[in-house]
């Protein structure tokens, strides 16, 4: 395309927080898609390793961390430059998500964000039990904050690829099963219809499946954590205890579970890692694999958005997880990392687009259980696809980019609805704007259960009654 859509207008300054991967890949989509000031655009981040692709647009860079001391001085004159309405775009790593949309809201701005972020040391404080230390935890500082907050300037949270565009996958592919297993019911209007065509749909889980298949040009080095996007954010996210929404289908906690003692309790955590723990998963590329239990925000707010409650009793809900296969340089990196006793390699790298030689990024959302067992729906989308549409990033890249560029064109056409949950927008409208990024977008059934091929060779305990108990996902 060279006629790109413009979605909107942006009357106020735009301030970025962070001008990694993801930030580099959001700017040419800013820039193709929304009419602004360009005199009022800010770009912060500490690193100016990438700052010529701001100096050659003659956007301001600020070289600064954005701290718990700090942020309210840096940020408010830059919000307030000007007048009208002013965007902030939140795409940084250890940046409190709800110090800023406070910020935001006292001066009258919209924002977004693609992961609930802590300040600085949150992840690896060891006062915090494993509970304090968990998306759970932090999801509900978020929704706090909504609670005290309530109406006002919009606030998208958790909105990239995962979490955000997956939670659109889940009501397409929900309105898919329900139509081919012959279930009659119209298309929910409201958050507990959308759980109660869950329910009679017969989905028992879902699974964030993802498989990246980008492949280096060069081999990994030792003593490098070689990635497809943040490593940053990847380890820290894989350091906090595995999480999952805890479904009303599951006999067995586990061993190492663990429930919440506060919020709604839709999902458990465990006493482990999620980049040590891997759950059996399917993909149509791939098909049979296993991926990492890595905790993500969707896995609760999407359990909890599909909960079916009759008063305070709960009576449906899916289990729901991610179940990630990385790059395999990525692989290699995180083996490397817990072998030294999950201490992080002094070096990291990621991927750029000129690097990588061929590879998909296969995410989707697998939902199973039901009549027809298992379906997958997501975006397959290859790195020639991605270099042709999109300039400086990856193809895991623009899936993260795109689904931002959705949520803020959201933003933009819902000014006034608060803090809202990806799970919570206009799935159509969202992936009408993201659509064009995501190459081809598939559904496909599958036979696959976690029980195929097991105890082939030695005895396991699982429990055959039911294949799609947790206790059968997870690889012990």
């Amino acid at each position: 395309m060279s006629n790109w859509p413009v979605h909107g207008t942006i009357t106020g300054p735009i301030v970025m927080i962070g001008f990694g991967s993801i930030g580099r890949g959001t700017l040419p989509l800013i820039e193709r898609h929304f009419n602004y000031d360009k005199s009022r655009f800010t770009v912060i981040d500490p690193v100016d390793t990438d700052r010529g692709l701001l100096d050659e647009r003659g956007i301001r860079y600020v070289q600064d961390y954005v701290t718990q001391a700090n942020y309210a001085d840096l940020l408010k004159p830059l919000l307030t430059q000007g007048g009208g309405q002013a965007f902030l775009v939140n795409l940084s790593v250890e940046v409190s998500s709800t110090a800023i949309m406070r910020l935001c809201r006292d001066v009258g701005a919209l924002y977004i964000d693609t992961v609930a972020e802590p300040w600085k040391g949150f992840y690896t404080d060891a006062s915090l039990s494993a509970s304090q230390r968990s998306n759970y935890a932090l999801r509900y500082g978020v929704l706090d904050l909504r609670d005290e907050l309530k109406e006002g300037p919009t606030a998208v949270s958790c909105c990239g690829a995962n979490p955000g565009m997956v939670s659109w996958f889940v009501k397409q592919a929900l309105l898919n099963v329900a139509a081919d297993c012959g279930v009659d019911a119209p298309e929910p209007k409201t958050r507990a219809e959308w759980a109660l065509l869950a329910q009679a749909t017969g989905v028992k889980g879902i699974h964030i499946a993802e498989r990246d298949t980008q492949r280096a040009r060069d081999p990994k080095p030792m003593g490098v954590f070689v990635n497809t996007w943040s490593v940053e954010g990847f380890v820290s996210e894989g350091l906090q205890p595995a999480e999952l929404g805890w479904g009303t289908h599951e006999k067995h906690m586990p061993p190492e579970g663990r429930e919440h003692d506060f919020g709604s309790k839709a999902a458990i955590y465990l006493m482990r890692q999620g980049a040590g723990t891997r759950v059996r998963s399917w993909t149509p590329t791939a098909q049979a694999q296993h991926g990492f239990l890595v905790t993500h925000n969707e896995s609760i707010s999407i359990a909890d958005y599909l909960t079916v409650r009759d008063g305070v009793k709960v009576v449906y809900r899916p289990t729901c997880h991610y179940a990630y296969h990385p790059a395999n340089d990525a692989v290699l990196s995180l083996h490397e990392m817990a072998g030294s006793g999950w201490k992080q390699q002094k070096e990291s790298k990621i991927l750029d687009e000129n690097e990588i030689v061929d590879g998909i990024d296969e995410l989707g959302v697998l939902l199973y259980g039901h009549k027809k067992n298992a379906y997958w729906y997501g975006s397959q989308l290859s790195i020639e696809e991605t270099r042709r549409i999109a300039p400086y990033q990856n193809a895991t890249g623009l899936q993260v980019t795109s689904a931002v560029l959705a949520g803020m064109v959201w933003a933009l056409e819902n000014p006034n609805a608060g803090i809202v949950e990806a799970d919570e927008v206009d799935f159509r409208r969202c992936l009408e704007v993201q659509r064009p990024y995501l190459g081809p977008v598939i559904g496909a059934y599958t036979s696959w259960t976690p029980l195929d091929d097991r105890e082939v060779l030695f005895p396991e305990d699982i429990d055959h009654d039911d294949p799609w108990q947790f206790r059968n996902v997870i690889v012990r």
